[in-house]
């Protein structure tokens, strides 16, 4: 069995292994440049970007995703129909709905439908599988709870009147009926 030696060309060694000490200066001079220039040193005319969140919003764009919503009609009465699509098209299974029968107009309605948003991406799934417009994802982003049981969402927590919802309906209506 014949073994063969292969001698390999390697580059020649950068300045940092050649001379550790001039890599430390190097990123000592580094660190400091960034510290004194969020000090505001060396700004030259450029503003921080700084929001103070409760007195300030963002503007956020027609697109924004938030928690998703349950659609009320003037009535008072819920949009959805229990179909179970947004249930079925949603990834994480977050979203639970149990149907019941009534003499109304709309055959049937949610008994009972619940969306945990500990478990929810926001994906908008459940908006684009629902045919009556009933889940919507509203603007709302501010659903922070301390527990577990906080972060799961009733249907009377989920109602909102079709008129807050707007401008997320529009938005929807313009760039999905193309």
């Amino acid at each position: 069995m014949a073994v063969q030696v292969v001698k390999v060309r390697r580059p020649a060694q950068s300045f940092s292994s050649a001379n550790p000490w001039l890599a430390i200066l190097s990123g000592l001079w580094v660190s400091t440049r960034h510290f004194l220039h969020n000090l505001g040193l060396f700004m030259r005319g450029r503003q921080d970007f700084a929001i103070h969140f409760p007195e300030q919003r963002l503007v956020q764009p027609p697109a924004l995703r938030g928690m998703p919503v349950l659609v009320q009609m003037e009535d008072g009465k819920e949009r959805c129909v229990a179909c179970g699509l947004c249930e079925w098209a949603c990834p994480t299974t977050c979203i639970t709905i149990y149907p019941a029968e009534t003499t109304d107009e709309v055959e049937r309605y949610p008994k009972i439908f619940d969306i945990d948003m500990a478990r929810c991406m926001f994906c908008g799934l459940c908006e684009e599988a629902c045919p009556e417009e009933a889940i919507v994802m509203s603007r709302q982003i501010e659903i922070a709870s301390y527990s577990r049981a906080g972060s799961l969402w009733h249907k009377q927590d989920l109602l909102v009147p079709v008129a807050q919802l707007k401008t997320r309906t529009d938005y929807l209506r313009r760039n999905y009926d193309r």
